[in-house]
């Protein structure tokens, strides 16, 4: 099978790892895939030790490719930096190589700091690829701890006028929510079910049916950013900041919605939740 070079960048081997291990336990019941998916594991397996030995900085992450074909590195605090880590921790419990244990301990650790990173909406992204991957297979209290930590965080970026979280500190607009942001409820939806506090619950709920409400056009395509104002929760603008127009739709975007709305009625079994996606 054909290995992905390196220099092709991080997304790619991040997103077959992904792919092949999320499907893993449903394929691999069919005997007759069972040599594929394990020949694809090895693939990437040989992809992420490339990797590790081009990142000696275990509090570095790959973000992307530079122009010359070698790697973008960020540090702890981008939106990205746990996607590599939370990679390692799937490699590790697919493969049970001590190798992909150990790298995940070492990268997941440079990122505890920013569990009382409040400037960000990302930190389920942050800490629950990483942390959240590694609490699931341990139990370890610590990283219970880290998750709880990381949630309320993220809570504190919530305003009852508009009834979401903040997504973004910069710009010109006033509370701007993303499309983007539905991604990171599942770790307030965590930290209700670790602690007992429905407080995280709920404001996972509003945020997803407030955006319900304003981010989806009649087709089911979606906005990128929605602005409110802080004081009465009324929308001000909607637009784009990174697909091509404000009513285009920005195909990352609408991924976002569809996993995050998805992963809002795994949780709470709301059918709302579940026809959104479909639709």
């Amino acid at each position: 099978m054909k290995i992905f070079k390196l220099r092709k960048g991080f997304r790619q081997a991040w997103l077959l790892t992904i792919a092949v291990l999320i499907s893993g336990n449903i394929i691999a019941q069919d005997t007759n895939t069972v040599g594929v998916i394990d020949q694809i594991i090895s693939s990437v397996d040989l992809q992420y030790r490339k990797m590790s030995e081009n990142i000696p900085d275990p509090a570095k992450y790959p973000r992307t490719t530079n122009s010359d074909g070698t790697l973008r590195l960020v540090d702890p605090r981008d939106w990205t930096s746990g996607f590599f880590p939370g990679s390692l921790w799937l490699l590790y419990e697919y493969t049970n190589k001590d190798f992909w244990l150990n790298d995940a301990f070492q990268r997941t650790a440079g990122i505890e700091g920013q569990k009382f990173n409040t400037g960000t909406h990302d930190l389920g992204f942050m800490l629950g690829c990483s942390f959240g991957n590694g609490y699931r297979l341990f139990d370890d209290p610590t990283y219970e701890g880290i998750l709880i930590q990381a949630a309320k965080s993220l809570a504190s970026r919530f305003n009852a006028n508009v009834g979401c979280i903040r997504s973004w500190d910069f710009g010109t607009w006033e509370f701007p929510v993303i499309i983007d942001n539905m991604m990171n409820l599942e770790l307030l939806f965590q930290a209700t079910e670790l602690t007992g506090d429905s407080s995280y619950w709920d404001k996972a709920v509003s945020h997803a049916d407030v955006t319900l409400l304003h981010h989806f056009r009649d087709d089911f395509s979606s906005f990128h950013v929605v602005d409110y104002n802080q004081t009465t929760g009324d929308t001000i603008g909607k637009s784009t900041h990174q697909g091509y127009s404000a009513e285009s739709a920005w195909a990352r975007g609408q991924a976002w919605g569809l996993y995050g709305f998805t992963m809002c009625y795994r949780i709470t079994k709301d059918t709302r939740y579940l026809e959104l996606a479909e639709n």
